[in-house]
């Protein structure tokens, strides 16, 4: 299983779209995706976790965080191979960890807390939550959404990611994210990764 949890090499930079639902870290990973001609890992959790819903009326639990960590790493190393330039990631093991402690009394399971450690990106935007809340099947706690921005921001110093905090309009993000993964193409341009 652990296997199933780590990071393959890859010949790209990779970049986290990071922070609490409902803030708009799909919509900006596509267009990321879309902006530099390359492909975006979508987040396992929502088919995954739609499907659970539909089929059992059921949301998630304990036990579904390490089949939804196995899933997102699959796809991970799948689509990293599709791409030598830039990899777009609507979420990591990280952010599993930090739903896992923030909803299950602190706890994360220990094999998926070590690879959301172990595995490294490039770079994290942490989305904030200036963004509307739009309720679904699988989101809640839209009363919480400061608590669970300031878990992942805390996850990201405590672990010194490099991390951009995006605010504002879907254009305004878009320009930051951009113009950082500029300065970090520019910066690796001739590196072999």
């Amino acid at each position: 299983m652990e296997e199933n949890l780590k990071q393959q090499p890859s010949n790209c930079l990779k970049v986290v779209l990071f922070g609490p639902e409902s803030t708009g870290k799909t919509t900006l990973s596509r267009q990321l995706a879309r902006h530099y001609n390359s492909v975006w890992v979508p987040e396992y959790a929502r088919e995954y976790l739609q499907n659970k819903w539909n089929n059992e009326r059921k949301t998630c639990e304990s036990e579904d965080l390490l089949t939804i960590a196995i899933g997102q790493m699959k796809l991970e190393n799948e689509l990293a191979t599709k791409t030598n330039s830039i990899l777009i990631c609507d979420t990591d093991l990280l952010e599993t960890k930090v739903y896992s402690e923030a909803f299950y009394g602190g706890i994360c399971d220990p094999v998926l807390k070590k690879y959301a450690l172990e595995n490294t990106y490039d770079l994290y935007f942490l989305t904030y939550i200036d963004t509307p809340w739009e309720a679904d099947d699988l989101r809640d706690r839209p009363e919480q959404r400061m608590e669970m921005f300031k878990a992942f921001q805390d996850e990201l110093i405590k672990n010194n990611r490099t991390f951009v905090l995006l605010k504002g309009s879907k254009k305004e993000r878009l320009e930051m994210a951009v113009k950082h993964i500029d300065k970090l193409l520019l910066k690796n341009k001739g590196n072999v990764f």
